[in-house]
């Protein structure tokens, strides 16, 4: 069911809706200056996010009807709450549209999505440079995990430590 807040209109996306997808992880991937590391298809988010095992969902935003924004998550596990929740891999609103609050309907959409199903947590990463989206966030009382520090295993790392 879609959310409206003013000229704002929030859904579901579909497969239909790849292409769209797609060309906003490009905007992401550019604006964080990873375009390099973006090498996601229309093919391949259609099977993972629409296909018979779909791994993520996302919303969409829409402003007038012009597409607006986007925000990608997945389901996450607390073993300290026993509860699940919801992990945002991205929020992204295209820049002219920027200040008008698509990123913040988003955000109170997923937080709906958190309540409404019992879970236990909202939770994102930043990257530290990226000082608007600190603020924009801290404004909503969310907080920094000062104390964590995340790792990643990709690519040949992955690979040698898996046949290790």
């Amino acid at each position: 069911m879609p959310a409206s807040t003013s000229a704002i209109t929030i859904r579901p996306a579909t497969r239909e809706d790849a292409p769209l997808v797609l060309s906003f992880i490009q905007k992401l991937a550019e604006y964080e200056k990873l375009s390099h590391e973006c090498v996601a298809t229309v093919e391949g988010l259609r099977e993972t996010l629409f296909g018979p095992e779909s791994h993520a969902r996302v919303f969409l935003a829409f402003q007038g009807g012009q597409p607006a924004g986007y925000a990608l998550y997945f389901f996450s596990y607390s073993t300290f709450l026993a509860r699940p929740g919801i992990y945002l891999e991205d929020l992204f609103v295209d820049p002219p549209l920027r200040g008008k609050g698509i990123g913040k309907a988003l955000l109170q959409r997923l937080a709906r999505e958190v309540v409404d199903r019992g879970y236990g947590r909202l939770e994102w990463s930043v990257l530290d440079w990226n000082q608007p989206a600190i603020d924009f966030y801290r404004a909503f009382g969310a907080v920094p995990m000062s104390d964590w520090t995340m790792f990643r295993l990709t690519g040949e790392a992955l690979n040698a430590f898996a046949k290790a």
